[in-house]
């Protein structure tokens, strides 16, 4: 049965979809079969990974309104080791369809449904907003939610708004939800606000931030324009380090084990 994990913040820039692709990269590259399912309009994790969003036949925009299964339109880089269901410009006009349906949140999920047994981890790249797609994120992720925090101070800030959202979730829609971690993003060891934020997040959440902590890396911002994760990209960067350790947490915390060549 797939591990479900959705990647979130409102906030846009923090590094959601960067962490998207680069993590179930190297959950791929660590034996895992991964399926990565962008649900935002902007569709930036399809085009980061090298995928035209125009020149697809469809997405999760046609798997969304019920139009289409999700085995239909799920691509696979065998490079990479990694299965795409993309985005389209289609998307945008998803929640105004929705809005009207009973049940909306749970389209998403249902969705997902028929493919989990294909796949040991499904991750879910949400919009930076808190809108009807991202609440099918939430309600989907069966594991919890990944937050990507950028170590600055309005992201900081951002962050207990989140907190309060995901809260409602639970309490109104989906009692299961839970937070699987807060992953600090884009820290920059010479300055005293990427300590100061990442000790503050550590004093509110000490039982969620990951120990991983992805730097503020060139090669990070480059790797998206070539089509490519990190791990293909720049392999002995600071920033494709700091994503195989990211990924060794995850899987050491749902109990997986990585083959020995691997480790």
């Amino acid at each position: 049965m797939s591990r479900i994990y959705t990647l979130v913040n409102q906030k846009g820039g923090v590094g959601k979809t960067t962490t998207a692709i680069n993590l179930g990269a190297y959950l791929a590259y660590y034996g895992q079969r991964v399926l990565l399912v962008d649900i935002d309009p902007q569709a930036n994790a399809t085009s980061c990974l090298g995928v035209d969003k125009r020149a697809v036949s469809g997405g999760t925009y046609e798997v969304l309104i019920g139009k289409s299964l999700a085995s239909a339109f799920i691509l696979h880089n065998p490079r990479l080791k990694i299965s795409l269901l993309p985005a389209t410009p289609a998307l945008a006009g998803a929640e105004i369809e929705l809005v009207s349906e009973i049940a909306r949140e749970r389209f998403l999920r249902n969705s997902l449904a028929p493919i989990i047994d294909r796949f040991d981890y499904i991750l879910i790249d949400c919009p930076p907003s808190l809108g009807l797609l991202t609440l099918n994120g939430l309600v989907a992720a069966r594991e919890g939610v990944i937050i990507p925090v950028q170590c600055e101070y309005l992201p900081l800030e951002g962050l207990t708004q989140l907190a309060q959202t995901l809260e409602r979730v639970r309490n109104a829609i989906f009692p299961e939800l839970r937070v699987r971690g807060v992953l600090m993003t884009m820290y920059d060891g010479r300055t005293k606000l990427s300590n100061d934020v990442v000790n503050e997040v550590r004093r509110h959440f000490p039982e969620l931030i990951f120990e991983a902590i992805i730097p503020r890396s060139v090669r990070l911002a480059e790797a998206p324009s070539y089509g490519q994760p990190i791990s293909s990209y720049a392999p002995a960067s600071s920033g494709a380090e700091a994503y195989a350790a990211l990924a060794r947490e995850v899987l050491a915390g749902d109990g997986v084990q990585i083959p020995a060549f691997q480790a």
